[in-house]
């Protein structure tokens, strides 16, 4: 909450200092010299300095509003863990009946531990809820109770840092210091590295999937100037309708 907080002073003077002509933000629509490095492991031109998205954010966004209705059909959405850049301007379209939750975020409608949603079955027309698999204690249970509360023929997007190199998905519960989950798992509040098996994995909880090689379909021109990452697979999961 205290970054999130402070991140929007930081934008106000970064937007105007990194101005140019070299890379734009899709979700934003600001163009920049460059983007901002960012990362564990420092990553060049990836923080838009306005709208504080990240490569995977512009991606997404791109998707959204290209293969998907979400900004024209009437819908219930429920966003989890509201991205900051996503936040404000999905509030202000008409089309969507717009709720956030989070366990904390300052930027969160409720407050909830999804393990355990406390909301009625099929509510939602679509749910977002990016980088939150990896951190909690039981995936499945949370995949679940986002399927319970999805209306049949919903969907959602959740996404997940995805190691390609694996197989299989790697945890291993007996592992509970941060600094041994940084090392197993590259971050400390993380519980696991999700593998190729990931939609296997949404599938198993009721899921249908579908996957995305977006930013290929986009082409190279379109990757480099809004600096997309070039293999990030988009995975839609959707509720079936029986």
């Amino acid at each position: 909450p205290v970054l999130i907080r402070f991140s929007y002073l930081f934008s106000r003077i970064m937007r105007v200092w990194y101005r140019g002509n070299k890379g734009e933000c899709p979700v934003c629509e600001n163009s920049f010299r460059k983007f901002l490095p960012y990362g564990i492991v420092i990553r060049e031109n990836a923080l838009c300095p306005a709208c504080l998205s990240l490569e995977r954010h512009r991606l997404l966004w791109l998707f959204l509003k290209e293969e998907t209705d979400l900004f024209s059909n009437k819908m219930t959405f429920l966003h989890v863990a509201p991205e900051q850049c996503f936040h404000p301007r999905f509030k202000k379209l008409e089309n969507l009946d717009y709720i956030t939750a989070d366990l904390e975020s300052p930027m969160a409608d409720m407050h909830f531990d999804l393990h355990d949603i406390p909301l009625e079955d099929n509510q939602y027309d679509f749910l977002m809820c990016n980088h939150v698999m990896e951190h909690v204690e039981d995936d499945h249970q949370v995949m679940k109770e986002i399927l319970r509360v999805l209306k049949p023929g919903g969907k959602a997007i959740l996404q997940v840092p995805l190691d390609n190199s694996l197989e299989e998905t790697y945890e291993d519960p007996n592992i509970t210091n941060p600094a041994e989950r940084e090392k197993h798992f590259l971050q400390k509040d993380h519980v696991r590295l999700y593998g190729n098996d990931y939609p296997q994995r949404l599938e198993k909880a009721g899921f249908k999937v579908s996957a995305f090689s977006f930013a290929q379909v986009l082409g190279k021109e379109k990757t480099e100037k809004f600096k997309l990452p070039f293999d990030e697979v988009i995975f839609l999961a959707s509720k079936p309708e029986v």
